[in-house]
C-alpha cells in the first residue's frame, strides 16, 4: 500500500472536504439565523418521521445519518427534553431503546424545511445549474457505499 494519491486526486479531496463544510455549516447559520436548532436535529427527525411507525433504535438513526454514537446519545437526551422525540423501551431487546418523533417533532422538522430548502438553493442551486447539479451528484455517488447510493429526498 505504498501507492500514494495522484495531486488531482488529493486537489479533489481538499476541494471536496471544503466545498461541503462550506456548503454544510452556510445551510447551518441560516437554521440559526431563522431561529431554528442545527441540521443534525432536522436530520434525525426526518429520518424518524420516514418510518411508517415513527420509531428507530439509536443505532439505526446513526448509520443513516453517519454519526459517532456518543453524539447521537447526546443529540437524542436533548430531542427527548424538548419534547420533539420520546424514548420508549425495545419490545425485541428490554435493554434497548426505539426513539419515535412526536407531533412537536414533526411540526418542527416541517417548519425548518422551507429554511433548509431555501439555503441549499442559496449555497448550491444559485451556483451550479441543472447539468452541473446533475454531474456533480453523478459523480459524488462513486464515493458512497452501495448502501447509501440511492438518492433520499430531504423533505
Amino acid at each position: 500500500m505504498d501507492v500514494l494519491p495522484s495531486q488531482d486526486i488529493q486537489k479533489a479531496w481538499a476541494r471536496l472536504v471544503r466545498a461541503a463544510e462550506f456548503a454544510r455549516a452556510s445551510v447551518e447559520r441560516d437554521l440559526k439565523d431563522a431561529g431554528f436548532p442545527p441540521l443534525a436535529w432536522y436530520d434525525v427527525l426526518l429520518e424518524l418521521d420516514r418510518e411508517p411507525e415513527g420509531g428507530l433504535r439509536p443505532l439505526e438513526i446513526e448509520r443513516r445519518i453517519l454519526m459517532a454514537q456518543y453524539n447521537m446519545s447526546r443529540l437524542i437526551d436533548r430531542l427527548v427534553r424538548e419534547g420533539l422525540v420520546s424514548r420508549e423501551p425495545c419490545a425485541e431487546d428490554g435493554r434497548g431503546s426505539v426513539i419515535r418523533i412526536t407531533r412537536k417533532g414533526r411540526d418542527l422538522r416541517g417548519a425548518m424545511w422551507p429554511v433548509y430548502a431555501a439555503a441549499i438553493q442559496r449555497h448550491v442551486g444559485d451556483k451550479l445549474g441543472e447539468a452541473q447539479a446533475e454531474g456533480l451528484a453523478d459523480l459524488l455517488v462513486c464515493l458512497m457505499p452501495a448502501d447509501q447510493k440511492k438518492p433520499i429526498p430531504l423533505r
